[in-house]
Protein backbone atom coordinates (compact mmCIF):
# COMPACT_ATOMS: atom_id res chain seq x y z
CA UNK A 1 0.00 0.00 0.00
CA UNK A 2 1.09 3.29 -0.88
CA UNK A 3 0.14 6.52 0.38
CA UNK A 4 2.07 10.38 -0.88
CA UNK A 5 1.53 13.07 1.70
CA UNK A 6 2.77 16.70 0.34
CA UNK A 7 2.77 19.25 3.09
CA UNK A 8 3.70 22.97 2.24
CA UNK A 9 5.39 22.10 -1.09
CA UNK A 10 6.53 25.42 -2.62
CA UNK A 11 8.86 25.34 -6.00
CA UNK A 12 9.33 28.25 -8.05
CA UNK A 13 7.70 31.00 -6.16
CA UNK A 14 4.09 28.47 -6.31
CA UNK A 15 2.37 27.19 -3.82
CA UNK A 16 2.18 26.09 -0.85
CA UNK A 17 0.49 23.06 -2.21
CA UNK A 18 -0.74 20.29 -0.06
CA UNK A 19 -2.16 17.00 -0.93
CA UNK A 20 -2.62 13.62 -0.17
CA UNK A 21 -3.04 10.72 -2.83
CA UNK A 22 -3.82 7.09 -1.35
CA UNK A 23 -3.06 3.64 -2.31
CA UNK A 24 -4.92 3.08 -5.57
CA UNK A 25 -6.17 6.79 -5.69
CA UNK A 26 -6.03 8.28 -8.85
CA UNK A 27 -6.32 12.57 -8.97
CA UNK A 28 -6.00 14.20 -12.24
CA UNK A 29 -4.88 17.55 -12.88
CA UNK A 30 -5.66 20.55 -14.85
CA UNK A 31 -4.30 23.73 -15.74
CA UNK A 32 -3.56 26.59 -18.24
CA UNK A 33 -0.44 26.31 -19.77
CA UNK A 34 2.38 27.62 -18.16
CA UNK A 35 0.74 27.21 -14.80
CA UNK A 36 2.66 25.06 -13.58
CA UNK A 37 1.56 21.34 -13.67
CA UNK A 38 4.78 19.79 -15.08
CA UNK A 39 6.82 21.34 -11.99
CA UNK A 40 4.80 20.00 -10.16
CA UNK A 41 5.07 16.53 -11.02
CA UNK A 42 9.10 17.31 -10.85
CA UNK A 43 9.27 18.61 -7.45
CA UNK A 44 7.34 15.39 -6.09
CA UNK A 45 9.90 13.29 -8.15
CA UNK A 46 12.29 15.39 -6.03
CA UNK A 47 14.09 16.31 -9.63
CA UNK A 48 14.11 20.53 -8.82
CA UNK A 49 15.09 22.01 -5.79
CA UNK A 50 11.99 22.74 -3.27
CA UNK A 51 10.08 23.70 -0.09
CA UNK A 52 7.80 21.65 2.04
CA UNK A 53 7.94 18.03 2.64
CA UNK A 54 6.95 15.11 1.13
CA UNK A 55 5.85 11.50 2.48
CA UNK A 56 6.03 8.20 0.87
CA UNK A 57 4.10 5.88 3.87
CA UNK A 58 5.13 7.94 6.86
CA UNK A 59 8.85 8.70 5.71
CA UNK A 60 10.11 11.93 4.42
CA UNK A 61 11.91 11.78 0.92
CA UNK A 62 14.75 13.43 2.03
CA UNK A 63 15.91 9.76 3.88
CA UNK A 64 15.72 8.37 0.78
CA UNK A 65 18.89 8.38 -1.89
CA UNK A 66 17.43 10.23 -5.06
CA UNK A 67 17.67 7.80 -7.41
CA UNK A 68 15.73 5.15 -4.93
CA UNK A 69 12.87 7.87 -4.29
CA UNK A 70 12.53 8.10 -8.08
CA UNK A 71 12.31 4.36 -8.49
CA UNK A 72 9.14 4.20 -5.88
CA UNK A 73 7.80 8.08 -6.96
CA UNK A 74 8.18 7.08 -10.74
CA UNK A 75 7.72 10.28 -13.28
CA UNK A 76 6.75 10.01 -16.77
CA UNK A 77 7.62 13.14 -18.29
CA UNK A 78 5.58 14.88 -21.49
CA UNK A 79 8.72 14.13 -23.80
CA UNK A 80 10.43 10.39 -23.51
CA UNK A 81 14.60 10.44 -23.39
CA UNK A 82 16.09 7.73 -24.82
CA UNK A 83 19.87 7.84 -24.89
CA UNK A 84 20.79 3.55 -26.67
CA UNK A 85 20.60 3.11 -29.98
CA UNK A 86 18.19 -0.16 -29.77
CA UNK A 87 15.11 -0.17 -27.63
CA UNK A 88 15.69 -2.97 -25.57
CA UNK A 89 19.02 -1.85 -24.43
CA UNK A 90 16.49 0.94 -22.11
CA UNK A 91 15.05 -2.54 -20.26
CA UNK A 92 16.14 -4.59 -17.13
CA UNK A 93 16.53 -7.93 -18.81
CA UNK A 94 16.35 -10.19 -15.82
CA UNK A 95 13.51 -13.61 -16.54
CA UNK A 96 11.14 -11.69 -14.39
CA UNK A 97 11.23 -8.51 -16.10
CA UNK A 98 11.24 -9.90 -19.26
CA UNK A 99 7.96 -11.82 -18.79
CA UNK A 100 6.47 -9.00 -17.06
CA UNK A 101 7.44 -6.44 -20.28
CA UNK A 102 5.95 -9.39 -22.92
CA UNK A 103 2.76 -9.16 -21.44
CA UNK A 104 2.89 -5.10 -21.11
CA UNK A 105 4.22 -4.82 -24.39
CA UNK A 106 0.69 -7.28 -26.14
CA UNK A 107 -1.40 -4.54 -24.22
CA UNK A 108 -0.10 -1.47 -25.91
CA UNK A 109 -0.12 -3.20 -29.10
CA UNK A 110 3.62 -4.39 -29.52
CA UNK A 111 5.38 -7.87 -30.54
CA UNK A 112 8.45 -8.69 -28.78
CA UNK A 113 10.33 -7.96 -32.12
CA UNK A 114 10.00 -4.11 -31.01
CA UNK A 115 12.96 -4.54 -28.38
CA UNK A 116 15.11 -5.10 -31.21
CA UNK A 117 14.23 -1.54 -33.33
CA UNK A 118 16.00 1.24 -33.85
CA UNK A 119 15.10 4.36 -31.79
CA UNK A 120 15.45 6.18 -34.90
CA UNK A 121 12.19 4.20 -36.41
CA UNK A 122 9.88 4.94 -33.55
CA UNK A 123 7.56 7.70 -33.98
CA UNK A 124 6.51 9.80 -31.20
CA UNK A 125 3.67 7.86 -29.91
CA UNK A 126 5.99 4.40 -29.99
CA UNK A 127 8.11 6.06 -28.30
CA UNK A 128 5.45 7.00 -25.37
CA UNK A 129 4.28 3.71 -25.08
CA UNK A 130 7.69 2.19 -25.04
CA UNK A 131 8.45 5.08 -22.17
CA UNK A 132 5.48 3.91 -20.10
CA UNK A 133 6.75 0.27 -20.27
CA UNK A 134 10.38 0.98 -19.65
CA UNK A 135 8.73 3.48 -16.32
CA UNK A 136 7.17 0.37 -15.07
CA UNK A 137 9.73 -2.22 -15.26
CA UNK A 138 10.98 -0.65 -11.29
CA UNK A 139 7.38 -1.56 -10.19
CA UNK A 140 7.15 1.76 -9.08
CA UNK A 141 4.33 2.80 -5.94
CA UNK A 142 3.45 6.52 -7.12
CA UNK A 143 3.00 7.09 -10.69
CA UNK A 144 3.40 10.78 -11.79
CA UNK A 145 1.88 10.90 -15.26
CA UNK A 146 2.73 14.43 -17.40
CA UNK A 147 -0.13 14.04 -19.95
CA UNK A 148 0.90 10.43 -21.25
CA UNK A 149 -1.61 10.07 -24.15
CA UNK A 150 -1.24 13.51 -25.65
CA UNK A 151 0.31 12.40 -28.31
CA UNK A 152 -1.61 9.00 -28.84
CA UNK A 153 -4.73 8.00 -31.08
CA UNK A 154 -8.20 7.34 -29.29
CA UNK A 155 -7.21 2.98 -29.53
CA UNK A 156 -3.75 3.53 -28.03
CA UNK A 157 -4.87 5.91 -25.24
CA UNK A 158 -7.56 3.33 -24.40
CA UNK A 159 -4.79 0.86 -24.39
CA UNK A 160 -3.19 2.93 -22.55
CA UNK A 161 -5.52 4.17 -19.57
CA UNK A 162 -6.66 0.39 -19.21
CA UNK A 163 -2.33 -0.45 -18.32
CA UNK A 164 -2.36 2.30 -15.57
CA UNK A 165 -5.73 1.56 -13.91
CA UNK A 166 -4.98 -1.82 -13.98
CA UNK A 167 -1.34 -2.07 -12.62
CA UNK A 168 -2.72 0.81 -10.10
CA UNK A 169 -5.02 -2.06 -8.87
CA UNK A 170 -2.68 -4.56 -8.61
CA UNK A 171 -0.01 -2.98 -6.79
CA UNK A 172 -2.01 -0.34 -4.48
CA UNK A 173 0.20 2.68 -6.50
CA UNK A 174 -1.40 6.00 -6.11
CA UNK A 175 -0.99 8.37 -9.30
CA UNK A 176 -1.52 11.99 -9.86
CA UNK A 177 -2.32 12.27 -13.75
CA UNK A 178 -2.04 15.64 -15.58
CA UNK A 179 -4.60 15.79 -18.75
CA UNK A 180 -6.08 18.45 -20.39
CA UNK A 181 -8.75 16.19 -21.45
CA UNK A 182 -12.27 16.70 -19.37
CA UNK A 183 -13.51 13.47 -20.64
CA UNK A 184 -10.07 11.37 -19.84
CA UNK A 185 -10.20 12.56 -16.35
CA UNK A 186 -13.62 11.55 -16.19
CA UNK A 187 -13.03 8.40 -16.88
CA UNK A 188 -10.06 8.34 -14.42
CA UNK A 189 -12.06 8.44 -11.82
CA UNK A 190 -10.89 9.85 -8.40
CA UNK A 191 -10.54 13.73 -7.12
CA UNK A 192 -9.85 16.42 -9.91
CA UNK A 193 -7.84 19.57 -8.95
CA UNK A 194 -6.71 22.32 -11.35
CA UNK A 195 -3.54 24.47 -10.22
CA UNK A 196 -4.85 28.06 -11.70
CA UNK A 197 -2.95 31.58 -10.48
CA UNK A 198 -0.49 29.55 -7.91
CA UNK A 199 -3.16 27.94 -6.11
CA UNK A 200 -4.00 23.99 -5.92
CA UNK A 201 -7.32 23.87 -6.25
CA UNK A 202 -10.48 21.00 -5.85
CA UNK A 203 -12.48 20.83 -8.49
CA UNK A 204 -16.88 19.74 -8.13
CA UNK A 205 -17.40 17.80 -4.78
CA UNK A 206 -15.48 16.70 -2.05
CA UNK A 207 -12.50 18.24 -0.47
CA UNK A 208 -8.22 18.37 -0.43
CA UNK A 209 -6.86 15.85 2.08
Amino acid sequence: MSKLIVNGLVYHHLGPFSLTVEARETVALAGPSGAGKSLFLRALADLDPHGGEILLDGRSSQSWSGPEWRRRVALLPAESQWWHDKVGEHFNRSPVNRSSASARLAVLGFEAQVMNWSIARLSSGEKQRLAILRLLQNQPTVLLLDEPTANLDPLNTQRVEKLFLDYQQQHAAAMVWVTHDLAQGLRLGGRHFQIENGQLELVGKGQVH
